[in-house]
């Protein structure tokens, strides 16, 4: 057994009057083990991370020569356990996680352990910015009444967490309306570099973190090395539970030149994310190097990391350098943590210097900056990126059954939305049915109508907010189009959500927010709106309109994720764009037209006005830029980020160590997941005699399987919050009840948009077999729970992308799922199958449930679980039909390392955890 520190890497680093003890890389080459220099950054995160925590139990000695010796050619099969310094969370993942928490209490104190021990031991902060919808807009007071709306919405919830922050150490809420959580962390909380005193040592080492929503990896651009995990992951890690992952491969992305005018950090990111998409970087990270990192700002570098999820990568990391100082200073960090950054990344070869060698990768792409263009991406997933002259034409491919193609010049003319303006090239037009464009008339002003019509435009999400050149720039492509005479089409929902309060204090000094509000860009909030699915309602008669006539309406927005019934429930077409070209949208009122040569509307002479005419330039908006954005401004807004409006300060907030449970409650309730478990584990056995609940296609998103949006008072979730005395305007949405383990049950596969193939319709239907009636899922499920009938699903490829929402796997659990067997995973829905019990189970290259001419009607048998499970194992799967035949072939288990498999054996990672810490504290054995 080795011991810690056995390679003599503990030392020192004085930095001014400060000491600290360090933990040096340069110490395994004096060992003779490696030469670490030119290792990728996030490898030598890692190796950092193993060096100050092997203890011969959990790291090992030879974990860390392992890893020192990174090879990037060669296949990295060698697991590790990385502890990170710190969790984050948003209230949406982060109240099912505190809920968590409490049951475990409750659960350990029935067998007789100790409920303190359940309590974070390293530091986890909690955004609440998630809750915030759009009931309001374009108003001045649209932000005052969408925050008391949220408040009389989610106070249960809200004096839940405030419970949570008193009972629990080691646990901070940022409170609500106060910003988007990774606009917070790169703003605020993220450190570069942590340092605390433990065992009366000063430590530091690199800030590392792992976070309760996938878009976590946005702190990568700030060269902090996190990831987006599920909520179950995240609270076994705040529970002293190290991260257990495989070495990973690192792709490199090398950046050369600058980027040309009229493009944007947003055209940028949808471009790299559509190159690492197609490249294929799922389970890898990803890091940014060459001379074009000079031309990129540190809020456009966090621009690409934020969508790390969107092209697959673990992480997209960009290097510390002179600009992660500059912008450490601008943003109000205190003086002694930048030089504490500067020196311990310098002497720990963290540091990147243009000029210096590149780290070596296991592959490496290149983009020149100069060939970006303007681009949008949709209209239902995030790597679709569409060049903006190529909009219209994605949106025609997408919904062909909603047009005609004609010869010749023949296109409707006018400005109602979804008219095809005429062509002069004499080739085939796709023209939409005159018939489809009605009437209606919105907010009292008479509108037009048609496929394609913009309904909701929106300034949103983090992925852009935290970046002051965009956000400018929308600014100033307002107040130039109001000097042209136009504005928005009247049937366009606009709203303005920014990540931090920061943003309008500099809209303001320039004196763009009255050119924003002029096109309806009223600050509705400060959290994730829109990208979530908290968009809020339409217009009423806008709404009744595009139902009656099945309209394929359209949403433009500033966010990361436009998945199928994503936004809103009656939007079809989502499109992801930078701030300025939302505001563009707004003013074309359609994305059935071409922006760049099509004009936005006419002045009131009657005379066009284009895109190019308003579009502000790269110098203009470096100009504004300099002129108000400066460190004062960030620490007026943080220096009382914790403390919150009135509402909060005087919520109720519960006493006692341990939560008292309300089973009246439909926001909060306590879970399952420990009901009458026992201090010993029962080794699983096959799976056998069990039934298909659904049949899936490729890209079925975690929105699929466990919505956020808004709740249909006819579909299980809403039937039972009716049944609870619970209005249907008072519904909220489905991320606001994840307390509620009886709504997300009901709503788990309840997308409208769903497509399960043993059913002809869309949503939660499924048959229930073998009678073939069909029901909805959570209706089958019940009734072959009842039965004993265990559950699998079948999928495609890229089972359980999007979201890092645990509840995708915990409401399968609560279903009767044992096994899900899929072409491929998404890395995070995969751990949090195996972290709730749910076998992840995947075909042999080449095979599918199509090729292996499967139906879902079979009846199936898993062997190979009872005689022990080991990482990768191949089982067998036997699918018996209805007349007898009998359909057999082998599946991997994605049960990747061998803490997984223990995992799995006690039922999940929280009963894992549980009964280890009961086990420590003397009252059993968890081995």
């Amino acid at each position: 057994m080795s011991t810690a520190n056995s390679f003599n890497s503990k030392s020192t680093l004085s930095v001014g009057d400060d000491t600290y003890t360090i933990y040096r890389l340069a110490a395994l080459a004096r060992a003779g083990v490696a030469d670490v220099s030119r290792l990728p950054f996030s490898i030598k995160v890692l190796l950092e991370s193993l060096l100050r925590t092997e203890d011969g139990l959990s790291v090992l000695r030879d974990d860390v020569a392992a890893l020192a010796n990174w090879q990037p050619q060669q296949a990295q099969a060698r697991e590790i356990n990385f502890t990170p310094a710190r969790v984050i969370l948003q209230d949406f993942t982060g109240v099912p996680s505190v809920v968590d928490l409490a049951a475990m209490r409750e659960a350990i104190h029935e067998l007789g352990g100790d409920p303190d021990r359940i309590n974070p031991l390293q530091p986890a902060d909690l955004i609440i910015d998630h809750s915030v919808q759009v009931d309001v807009y374009g108003r001045p007071e649209a932000f005052a009444i969408n925050a008391q709306c949220e408040f009389a919405r989610n106070q249960e919830r809200y004096a839940f967490l405030r419970w949570g922050q008193k009972a629990f150490d080691n646990f901070s809420i940022v409170p609500p309306d106060t910003g988007i959580v990774h606009q917070v962390n790169l703003e605020y909380l993220g450190r570069v570099v942590f340092a605390d005193t433990r065992n009366g040592e000063r430590t530091a080492y690199p800030d590392s973190l792992v976070g309760t929503d996938s878009h976590t990896t946005m702190i990568n651009g700030l060269g902090v090395l996190g990831w987006g995990v599920g909520g179950i992951e995240a609270e076994a890690v705040m529970l002293g539970q190290p991260i257990s992952l495989l070495v990973p491969e690192v792709v490199g992305f090398r950046l050369n030149g600058r980027l040309p005018e009229g493009a944007t950090a947003t055209d940028l990111v949808l471009t790299v994310t559509q190159m690492l998409r197609q490249h294929g970087v799922v389970g890898k990270f990803v890091e940014f190097c060459g001379p074009g990192l000079a031309a990129l700002s540190l809020p456009d570098r966090a621009t690409i990391s934020n969508m790390a999820p969107e092209y697959g990568a673990t992480v997209g990391m960009f290097p510390v350098d002179d600009e992660t100082l500059r912008y450490l200073r601008l943003t109000g960090r205190d003086e002694d943590l930048v030089r504490l950054v500067e020196a311990y990344c310098k002497e720990q070869g963290m540091f990147y210097g243009q000029g210096e060698p590149e780290p070596v990768f296991t592959d490496t792409l290149e983009l020149d900056l100069a060939a970006v263009e303007p681009s949008l991406a949709g209209p239902k997933r995030p790597q679709d990126r569409v060049p903006l002259h190529g909009v219209r034409q994605s949106f025609v491919d997408a919904y062909p059954e909603k047009f005609a193609q004609t010869n010749g010049n023949g296109a409707a003319s006018g400005n109602g939305a979804g008219q095809e303006p005429a062509r002069d090239d004499g080739g085939a037009v796709a023209v939409a049915d005159p018939a489809a464009h009605v009437d209606v008339t919105v907010d009292g002003a008479p509108a037009r109508i048609g496929e394609g019509a913009v309904v909701i435009a929106a300034i949103t999400s983090c992925t852009n907010t935290s970046n002051p050149a965009v956000m400018i720039g929308a600014g100033l492509l307002a107040k130039n189009a109001a000097a042209a005479g136009i504005g928005r089409k009247p049937w366009v929902k606009t709203s303005l959500a920014p990540g931090s309060r920061v943003v309008m204090d500099y809209l303001e000094k320039l004196d763009l927010v009255p050119h924003l509000e002029a096109l309806g860009f009223h600050l509705v909030g400060y959290g994730c709106t829109t990208c979530i699915g908290n968009s809020g309602p339409l217009a009423p008669p806008l709404e009744e309109t595009i139902s009656d006539h099945e309209l394929a309406v359209a949403a433009v927005l500033s966010g990361n994720r436009n998945f199928e019934g994503r936004i809103h429930r009656l939007v079809r077409a989502s499109y992801l764009a930078s701030p300025p070209l939302v505001v563009a949208y707004a003013l074309a009122g359609t994305v059935n037209a071409d922006l760049t040569s099509d004009p936005l509307g006419h002045d009131d002479a009657g005379r066009p006005v284009y895109l190019r005419d308003i579009w502000p330039s790269q110098r203009e908006i470096a100009d504004a830029m300099a002129r108000v954005v400066d460190a004062e401004m960030f620490r007026q807004q943080y220096d009382t980020v914790f403390e919150g409006m009135g509402e909060w300060e005087t919520l109720p907030v519960p006493e006692g160590r341990l939560f008292a449970w309300d089973e009246s409650s439909t926001y909060v309730r306590q879970p399952p997941f420990f009901a009458d478990m026992a201090a010993e584990p029962v080794a699983p056995g096959d799976i056998a005699g069990a039934r298909v609940l659904a049949v899936l296609g490729d890209s079925v998103t975690t929105d699929h399987i466990s919505p956020a949006g808004s709740i249909a008072k006819d579909s299980p979730a809403g039937k039972y919050l009716v049944e609870q005395g619970v209005q249907p305007k008072e519904f909220n949405s489905y991320g606001s009840r994840r307390g509620n383990h009886e709504v997300m049950m009901r709503g788990t596969f309840a997308n409208v948009r769903l497509r399960n193939k043993l059913v002809s319709r869309e949503g939660g239907w499924t048959l229930h077999l073998p009678e073939e009636e069909e029901s909805t899922i959570y209706d089958a499920s019940m009734r072959y729970q009842q039965d004993g009938v265990p559950l699998v699903i079948l999928a495609g490829k890229d089972y359980g992308m999007g979201s890092s929402r645990d509840w995708a796997a915990k409401g399968p659990a609560l279903l009767g799922v044992r096994a899900a067997i899929a072409e491929s995973y998404e890395r995070i829905h995969r751990s949090n199958l195996v972290g709730m019990g749910v076998l992840p189970l995947q075909y042999e290259e080449g095979e599918s449930a199509e090729s292996l001419g499967l139906t879902g009607k079979e009846v199936f048998t898993i062997e190979g679980i009872a005689a022990g499970l080991a990482p990768r194992k191949r089982l067998t799967v036997r699918a018996r039909g209805d007349s007898g035949e009998e359909k057999t072939f082998s599946v991997i288990a994605r049960i990747n390392t061998p803490i997984e498999v223990d995992y799995y054996r006690h039922g999940g990672v929280l009963q894992y955890v549980l009964r280890n810490l009961l086990a420590h504290s003397g009252e059993g054995d968890a081995s």
